[in-house]
């Protein structure tokens, strides 16, 4: 049944001249059939090189969004339009646009940094758009002088202050994903696996990562796990869809996800809106499509000099 699925998306896209790019939290069935996988800066990057007519977007609708954005000319398909993002909601853009014009009238200089788990609209309203993959970088750009507003993510706020060394006014939002893994599960675990190492992404919450011995993305663990050349065991504070990936290019090592205080993994629930079946009818129908706004424009200026130049 999955060979028979896979054949037809294959006719599928060829028919509609398409390409499917596939973040890292989609299921391992969705990775192995897109054309390329990774995370938010790498399918940013990747879809302004895409030469087909068509993208089709596994991820959530900010990812798609994006991918639009930057190729106004593209047709841009996503599997589910319901497949939205607990940190892009946490962040309204009429709310941004409120505190904005309170901090003006409060006569606080500031930049907008925000993180690319964000709407369009709310990307309109920034001065700098990051992911974890460019944020230390992208900060270490915002004059000195400037005050940094970041959002929507308050625990990637927290590590890039501690990394770069610059008070940041920090958005109150989370990922509901990585708010939830537990510290003392995470310490039964590192009990369990006194040789293992601990890799968290930087949406974790300060007590995840002040136990873990590598804080990063999704790319950046990629390339650390890369690095050990005998077998190790991973304990991993991401969404668990993280570890097929890992398992797929680096199967020489053992990977633990941690789990959190509702279940005994981390899935992200959006992610899993998008599904073969769901892949397949975007591909037959042409729809849902992600459409041009007109706030598009300015999210483009932010986006293509935050993440292309």
């Amino acid at each position: 049944m999955l060979l028979e699925i896979y054949d037809e998306i294959d006719e599928l896209k060829k028919r509609e001249d398409a390409t499917i790019l596939a973040h890292y939290y989609q299921d391992g069935e969705i990775q192995d059939i897109a054309d390329l996988t990774g995370d938010s800066l790498k399918l940013a990057r990747a879809a302004t090189q895409v030469d087909t007519k068509t993208i089709v977007f596994c991820g959530v609708h900010f990812m798609a969004e994006t991918a639009k954005i930057l190729n106004p000319e593209k047709r841009v398909l996503l599997p589910d339009m319901l497949a939205g993002c607990s940190l892009a909601d946490s962040c309204p853009a009429p709310k941004l646009a409120q505190y904005q014009a309170k901090l003006c009238e409060q006569g606080v200089d500031f930049e907008t940094v925000t993180y690319i788990n964000s709407t369009a609209a709310v990307k309109a309203l920034s001065d700098w758009i990051v992911t974890s993959g460019n944020a230390e970088e992208i900060i270490r750009r915002v004059p000195e002088d400037k005050e940094i507003l970041f959002v929507p993510d308050r625990h990637l706020g927290s590590y890039l202050q501690d990394v770069v060394g610059r008070k940041m006014i920090l958005w109150d939002g989370s990922c509901q994903v990585h708010e939830v893994f537990s510290v003392m599960d995470l310490f039964s675990m590192q009990r369990r696996y006194p040789a293992g190492i601990t890799i968290a992404h930087p949406e974790c919450p300060t007590n995840i990562r002040e136990k873990s011995q590598f804080v990063g993305g999704t790319e950046a663990m990629l390339n650390y796990v890369s690095s050990f050349e005998q077998a190790t065991d991973f304990l991993v504070a991401t969404e668990a869809n993280m570890l097929w990936q890992l398992q797929k290019k680096y199967p020489l090592h053992h990977y633990h996800p941690v789990p959190g205080v509702t279940c005994a993994c981390n899935k992200c629930p959006h992610m899993a809106r998008n599904t073969l079946d769901k892949l397949k009818h975007c591909l037959e129908t042409g729809s849902p499509e992600i459409t041009w706004q007109p706030h598009f424009e300015q999210a483009q200026k932010v986006l293509q000099k935050s993440l292309l130049n």
